[in-house]
């Protein structure tokens, strides 16, 4: 095992595009760290540096206390599981597994001990004498898994191996792969393009954005602080609903206000942010969470004045929660975090800043609710936990003004 520290690692390509940018980040000895952004955001490329499957621009990698810049990738002691499972098609199970320990000459008894023991954590045993092409997808993926463990390297390195597998298998794939990794202690870089595997499987995870670090931590700081728009949008799933609004003080309350809605802020949040205070009179970006907004019919006790009145344009019954869409008149955040976010969704029109002047929101609702398509409805907003971002830098507002 082994800490892996990446100091200002850059990768700009000879056609000058720069797929890393100065990214620093230390991953503890044991911890399972998950990269994660769209795609081309750069991850891939990260981890292929650490891996010494790229060349380095600048900056430094070093795992262990060993700086590995020059080093060729067969010596760095790491071991990597593809997309794409990169098995030999020729080869049984068990020569699959044991076909880097032999060409590093080790013991056969050696290399028998230590592909029986990985097959018996994978539950691969009677699977030994069978080539991959007789295997499920989720058995290739565990050979994979089991040549990097019989090589017992000091990093795993892992390019989003579950996305060739359906969604069912995937969950518990995802499980597996985390049990694993703790039971081993080996430390872990992940990536993926899938939020939900980063937030259900990383001690800590990083967001990246065109080849840039946004910002890391635990999953949840990551949802409950991010620190900018992009963040923000990008973690979570529906995804957080976002809108440009006016901060107003009344008294000695604050409010926003955007199209014909006006919510009054919870007292307890904005002095928790008393960067707010500099925004007064001013336009922010907020952000609501879809399960921060439910069916105000079985939440008669949430005040009057943090209630939304709308129109159901979709309903989606998921059995434990339902989904309702609804319309604010007022046209979607446009800026560079959030059109990339568009991007990656595919949203064209956004993309493009093309739309009639109104945003879709989505509220996570109890499945207690009776709200139909086409049908109006009254939503409470728990605006104790809205989140802020300044309109100009994407920012999170919340420390001191």
């Amino acid at each position: 095992m082994a800490q892996v520290v990446l100091d200002g690692v850059t990768k700009v390509y000879a056609d000058g595009t720069e797929a890393v940018s100065d990214l620093g980040l230390s991953i503890d000895d044991g911890e399972f760290m998950v990269f994660v952004g769209p795609s081309g955001c750069g991850k891939t490329t990260a981890l292929r540096m650490v891996a010494g499957l790229e060349d380095i621009s600048g900056g430094t990698i070093s795992i262990g206390d060993r700086v590995v810049n020059d080093v060729p990738s067969k010596d760095r002691d790491v071991a990597m599981v593809f997309q794409n499972y990169a098995l030999y098609p020729h080869l049984k199970v068990y020569d699959n597994m044991a076909f880097g320990l032999r060409l590093r000459k080790e013991d056969k008894k050696e290399i028998d001990r230590r592909v029986r023991h990985a097959a018996e954590i994978l539950g691969l045993e009677e699977y030994l004498d069978r080539k991959p092409k007789n295997l499920s997808g989720g058995q290739r993926q565990r050979v994979a898994m089991g040549r990097a463990i019989v090589r017992e390297p000091r990093a795993f390195l892992m390019d989003e191996p579950l996305s060739n597998l359906d969604a069912k298998l995937r969950v518990q794939m995802r499980a597996e792969i985390a049990g694993l990794q703790d039971d081993l202690g080996v430390t872990t870089i992940y990536v993926t393009h899938d939020q939900t595997e980063a937030m259900t499987m990383g001690d800590r995870v990083a967001v990246i954005k065109k080849g840039r670090l946004q910002q890391v931590d635990e999953p949840q700081v990551l949802y409950d602080h991010p620190v900018n728009l992009f963040v923000a949008g990008f973690i979570g799933s529906p995804a957080m609903n976002m809108v440009e609004a006016q901060l107003q003080r009344e008294g000695d309350a604050l409010r926003i206000s955007f199209g014909s809605e006006t919510l009054a802020l919870d007292p307890g949040m904005v002095a928790a942010r008393p960067g707010l205070g500099s925004f007064e009179g001013k336009t922010v970006i907020v952000g609501i969470r879809p399960e921060d907004i439910e069916d105000a019919a079985i939440h008669s006790d949430s005040p009057g004045d943090r209630r939304l009145r709308t129109r159901v344009t979709l309903r989606e019954a998921l059995g434990s929660e339902v989904l309702v869409h609804f319309t604010v008149d007022v046209p979607p955040v446009l800026t560079d975090d959030t059109r990339e976010l568009a991007r990656d969704a595919g949203a064209a029109e956004l993309q493009a800043g093309k739309h009639e002047g109104r945003s879709t929101f989505v509220a996570r609702l109890s499945p207690r609710s009776e709200a139909r398509e086409r049908a109006d409805i009254e939503l409470a907003v728990d605006t104790s936990r809205m989140h802020f971002f300044d309109p100009d830098t994407g920012s999170r507002i919340e420390g001191a003004a």
